[in-house]
């Protein structure tokens, strides 16, 4: 279960701390932190401890690094069943589009989540919640998008909630009834768009279920008009957007997302330099999944250094999902990041924690810095890069949710 913050104050000290609130990873060498309630008081070296603290009870970490705490910014942890065979059948030689069109894909995962009850949703996706805490994360986003009907889409995002209740995570939710179009309802989208897919957003909505909405912009999914209708919906009711764009193709769901000021554009293997320029414009975050990638064996790289150049700031995030990107590690999330996008290791940190927190609209997370959540992860290593050099290794020492060890 979740436990409260501890309101009594404490001293962090003798850790290398990767702030990443300054250029060269925010680097604070024989430091400290001081948390009280759940906050960060201050951080600096421990030489200039200020003297209200001297007296506090102090936590000796032994010279290890303590970064912010990991963020997973896209996952879909929250499904029924299992995509094992559709593995085997990419293995094989049919492609992800292939096996969708066939009634495979996220199609398959809507029959086994509405076929589950909100106890066994919740049971099969504690593991995976746990797997990313094991590696310090203390917040992920998690979406609907498997039920795609009305009474589905609200039980996993009512699911979705309890997981923060469960553990000492914070979750935020996401509507993603624009992932797919069920098969119930053919070929018409348009209609699921707008008997279906609003009217549940807007019931999700009034229960206090979602914190942002997102959609599917490929050619198997929903083009960008019909996204743009469930963006006026979530305007109306004052919630931020996101979307899944230009993953397999390119459809203009990047631009669309930067008219809307969206919070982020994920995956964006297919988005060009102008869509790196309108993302930038509009602030706009581009989530690369690497797991996803690597599992569908794409060839297509998102243009990292597009979104170097126009100045663009890159999450990352595991994209966690039954079919596409069945990943439960950010370490290794960091490691592909570097080895198949050839980002660096410091933006591959930055990806996984300041730049996730900005990809979920947090502002109070993401960075070790004074006034922020003191949700941080100290690790058995010096050197930041080694967190994105090893592969299958977690040096996790100790996670800090809101300063509870």
């Amino acid at each position: 279960m979740m436990t409260d913050s501890p309101l009594e104050p404490a001293v962090l000290g003798n850790a290398r701390i990767a702030t990443l609130a300054g250029a060269a990873y925010g680097l604070i060498e024989a430091g400290a932190v001081c948390v009280e309630a759940g906050q960060i008081r201050w951080v600096g070296p421990e030489v200039d401890l200020p003297e209200d603290w001297a007296g506090v009870p102090r936590t000796d970490l032994g010279g290890r690094l303590m970064t912010p705490a990991p963020i997973d910014c896209h996952t879909h942890v929250v499904f029924g069943g299992s995509r094992a065979r559709e593995f085997e059948l990419r293995l094989e030689g049919a492609s992800y589009e292939e096996i969708a069109r066939a009634g495979g894909g996220i199609v398959s995962t809507v029959g086994a989540t509405r076929a589950a009850g909100e106890i066994d949703l919740l049971q099969a996706a504690l593991p995976r919640v746990d797997a990313l805490i094991a590696e310090g994360a203390t917040t992920i986003e998690v979406k609907s998008g498997y039920g795609l009907d009305h009474e589905t889409e609200l039980s996993m995002l009512r699911v979705a909630r309890r997981i923060g209740q469960e553990r000492p995570v914070r979750v935020v939710t996401t509507f993603l009834g624009a992932h797919a179009v069920p098969p119930e309802d053919g070929a018409d989208a348009d209609r699921y768009i707008d008997e279906v897919c609003i009217p549940a957003l807007r019931a999700a909505h009034e229960e206090g279920l979602v914190d942002a909405v997102d959609g599917f912009c490929e050619g198997i999914a929903f083009d960008t008009a019909q996204i743009a209708r469930v963006f006026d919906a979530a305007r109306e009711l004052g919630l931020p957007v996101k979307l899944h764009a230009e993953q397999l193709s390119q459809m203009g769901g990047t631009k669309l997302a930067a008219s809307r000021g969206a919070l982020s554009a994920d995956h964006v293997e297919y988005a060009d330099a102008e869509d790196a320029a309108a993302l930038a414009a509009a602030g706009t975050v581009a989530v690369l999944l690497p797991g996803a990638f690597y599992t569908l064996r794409e060839t297509q790289v998102p243009p990292v250094q597009a979104f170097r150049d126009a100045g663009v700031p890159m999450a990352l995030a595991t994209d966690c999902n039954p079919g596409s990107s069945p990943l439960t590690s950010l370490l290794l999330t960091l490691n592909m990041g570097c080895t198949l996008f050839r980002m660096t290791p410091e933006e591959a940190l930055r990806g996984i924690t300041v730049n996730a927190a900005r990809a979920l609209g947090l502002k109070d997370a993401g960075v070790v810095a004074e006034g922020r959540r003191a949700d941080l992860a100290v690790w058995d290593v010096t050197e930041p890069a080694e967190l994105a050099y090893r592969i299958g290794f977690n040096p996790l020492y100790r996670r800090y949710f809101a300063g509870a060890a």
